[in-house]
This record gives C-alpha cells, sequence and structure tokens, in this order.
C-alpha cells in the first residue's frame, strides 16, 4: 500500500484466500477505484471503465467485456491448442532424447568389446607375425652361413693342396738331384697345373644383403592384414640391362628415353625400388654441352630414364647403379636432327600432276625427253613409283633428306608445292 502503483489494490491473506475464490466478483478500475472495469479498449488491448473512455481513452474503440471475450477467447484457444501441441511434439522429444541416449550407450558398450575383440586378434596376429619373420630370419641366416661354411672348407682344402704342392716342389728343386727332378718332373708339374686351373670365387659365396621393409605388404595373419618382409635380394649392377628401342638414337628437342631393369645377383627381377641411379649423357665433340637426364623410378624394379638432347652429334651415355656401370654402360647415343618435312608433293610425275606444263621441275633431279624440265614416267631420274618431287624419297612417311635444291627457281618451287 505504500506503493503508488499498488495503493488501490485489494490485498488479502494468502490463508483467506483459500476459501475465498475472486471468480464472479467485480472487479474495479486501479485509476478510477469507484468504477468497475465493464469495457475492454481494443486499441490499447486492456479493460477500461467509463470514467477511463471519458478520460484516457477517448475516441478509441471498445466494447463490452462480454462481447469482447469471444474474439479474444477463440483467439486464445487457437494459441492453447498450438502450444499444446508443441508441448506433446517436445515431450516426444524428450523421450526419443532418453532412448537414444540409452541405445547410445549400449551400442558404445557393444563397439567397445568389438574394439577389445579387434585389438587382440591383431596383437595376436602381429605377434604371430613377428615370430615367423624371426624364424625367417633364423633360417636366412643358417643358409647364409652354411653357404659360407662351404665355400670355406673347399678354399681351406684347395689352398692346403696348394701349400703341399708348392713345399714338395721347393723341397724338389733345392734337394732332389736332377735325376728325381727329371723323374718326377711330369707328376708335379701336372699336379701345379690342375692346382693353377682349379676354378674358385674370388668373392664370398653369401652377402649380408637382409633388409627389413616395415611399409610392404605381407598378406594376411590370422585373417589380419599385416606390414613388414624381410628382403633378401641384392641388386647386382653387372647384371643390370638397359631396355628401349630408342637407346642408341635420339631426335633433337625431342623427349625421348630407356628403361633400366635391376637384377639381383643371381639374374632375377629384384620387383622393388630404391636403387641409388645415377645416369649421365655428355656431348663427346663440345665439352659445355650436357643432356640432364629425369630418372622415374617406376617402384617395380624398373626405372626410365627420359631426357630431351638440344645438340646433333655424338653422346657418351653412363648408367650407374650404387656407383658401378650397369651391363651395357657407357654407349653411344646418336642425336639426330629435328625431323625435316617434306616441301614438295608426293606424286607420281611432276608432268602429270603440273597439269601439263612442260616448265615445271622437279627436285628429284629426275628428266625427261622433249625438253620437259620434269620427271616423268619410266624416263630418265624417275623411281618408277610415287614419290617426293622435292627429295625423291618414295614413302611418305619419311623424313625429307635434302629439300629443294639450290638451283630451282622459287616460282615453279612454289608451283609444286601447291600442286
Amino acid at each position: 500500500r505504500r506503493q503508488k502503483k499498488t495503493a488501490s489494490h485489494v490485498m488479502m491473506e494468502l490463508e483467506n484466500a483459500k476459501d475465498c475464490s475472486q471468480a464472479g466478483k467485480p472487479l474495479f478500475c486501479p485509476s478510477h477505484p469507484t468504477e468497475e472495469l465493464r469495457l475492454f479498449c481494443e486499441l490499447c488491448d486492456q479493460p477500461v471503465c467509463r470514467d477511463c473512455i471519458v478520460d484516457r481513452h477517448q475516441q478509441h474503440p471498445c466494447d463490452f467485456t462480454s462481447n469482447a471475450i469471444h474474439r479474444h477467447g477463440d483467439a486464445l484457444r487457437e494459441l492453447l491448442k498450438s502450444t499444446q501441441h508443441h508441448v506433446g511434439t517436445l515431450e516426444g522429444v524428450l523421450n526419443q532424447i532418453d532412448n537414444m541416449g540409452s541405445a547410445v550407450r549400449s551400442r558404445t558398450e557393444a563397439v567397445a568389446t568389438e574394439i577389445c575383440l579387434f585389438a587382440s586378434g591383431y596383437v595376436k596376429a602381429i605377434e604371430e607375425h613377428r615370430d615367423q619373420l624371426l624364424k625367417q630370419l633364423e633360417d636366412l641366416k643358417v643358409q647364409k652361413e652354411n653357404l659360407l661354411h662351404l665355400q670355406k672348407a673347399q678354399l681351406q682344402q684347395l689352398l692346403l693342396d696348394m701349400r703341399t704342392g708348392m713345399e714338395f716342389t721347393e723341397r724338389l728343386l733345392t734337394s732332389g738331384s736332377d735325376l728325381e727332378i727329371l723323374i718326377t718332373k711330369g707328376v708335379v708339374a701336372s699336379r701345379l697345373a690342375k692346382l693353377n686351373n682349379t676354378a674358385y670365387n674370388t668373392h664370398p659365396s653369401a652377402d649380408d644383403g637382409i633388409q627389413f621393409s616395415p611399409q610392404e605388404r605381407a598378406g594376411k595373419c590370422c585373417g589380419y592384414e599385416v606390414f613388414g618382409v624381410i628382403l633378401n635380394k641384392v641388386v647386382d649392377p653387372a647384371r643390370c640391362t638397359l631396355h628401349g628401342e630408342d637407346l642408341h638414337n635420339a631426335r633433337q628437342n625431342q623427349m625421348t628415353g630407356f628403361t633400366l631393369l635391376c637384377n639381383d645377383t643371381t639374374g632375377e627381377r629384384m620387383g622393388r625400388g630404391g636403387e641409388a641411379v645415377w645416369v649421365t649423357i655428355s656431348h663427346k665433340d663440345k665439352r659445355d654441352c650436357a643432356v640432364k637426364p629425369t630418372v622415374c623410378d617406376n617402384g617395380d624394379g624398373t626405372y626410365h630414364i627420359s631426357y630431351s638432347p638440344e645438340e646433333p652429334g655424338l653422346y657418351a651415355v653412363c648408367v650407374y647403379v650404387k656407383g658401378q656401370h650397369v651391363q651395357g654402360s657407357p654407349f653411344t647415343l646418336t642425336v639426330k636432327n629435328k625431323f625435316r618435312k617434306h616441301q614438295g608433293v608426293f606424286h607420281c610425275c611432276t608432268f602429270c600432276s603440273s597439269g601439263g606444263q612442260k616448265t615445271a621441275r622437279c627436285a628429284c633431279g629426275g628428266t625427261m625427253p622433249g625438253g620437259y624440265q620434269g620427271c616423268g614416267h619410266g624416263h630418265k631420274g624417275h623411281p618408277g613409283c610415287p614419290h617426293w618431287s622435292c627429295c625423291g624419297q618414295v614413302k611418305k612417311s619419311l623424313e625429307c633428306l635434302e629439300g629443294p635444291p639450290r638451283d630451282t627457281s622459287e616460282r615453279s618451287l612454289l608451283r609444286t608445292v601447291v600442286l
């Protein structure tokens, strides 16, 4: 009651309000306490009394509350229905959220079980693959050691035989008489010659070329794909070969190339890349003229070398693998001039192709009787078949070797080209 806005309000204790309802009791205007709120101002959207209409709501559209309640009550009912619909939708969504939360928890537990099973199986597969790799490595070590032991035993026996033969021969030459030397000369010489002709390998029969490639696929183990293989092959530059149709020939300013095939010590293809391949292409006559090649590792034991020479002539090509020449290296490369196109026409007879012009000339040099300047069928200089008028070549696909002769007039040459 001390506030201006609530001074005229009717106050009631909460305990008394439980038994006393305001329904059906008249409500009075807060601005005019003695006037009952019986009217409704449509413009201000609030209940008013008669004094309010005269005072502040003059000229405002007003109506009795009993009439206005129908319109505004219907609007509230529509909003109520819409709100009730949203309430039902929200309750359904909340139920779905709760159900989805339960489903997420259940699915998470199931996936966690799958992950544990997968991880345990994967670990088992990796461990089994590890054991297989270690066994393979041990077998490889035993195999190489056996080869080395066998080679060592053979060489030791050969060395012992040679030392025995040398000692016997030296003793014979120093202590034996002339007759003894002559008697045993044949046997001793035969023995020493046989020892000298015995073939043996000057290099160890096995190498230490054992590598582990963790990125390479190793197939499946226990149903899981595993990686990591043991590589035993070692590239042998002397067994690497060069291949290509244009290995020894090239054209000026044209991209060409060849292929290097890497093999191991047994002559088998390496089947993998990663080798140190180095190629040099240098001009034999011009020191400062060199071609920079491009080496492409195909990853399967082959390497494609491409280049584009800018100057014609003879080039020396060197191909190295691990710093050593491969088989066929170095070799000579012949670079020809740029492909020369024909300047004339491909015809059977200059006289015929010129429409019977007796002054038409043919650059092939052929002549015909009657003072004609061009070549003709079966006459002197005619090749007996269609040919290029500029150089006499009998095939269309061949390049022009000579070009138009110097003594050919420009007018006749242009006429021949047009024809």
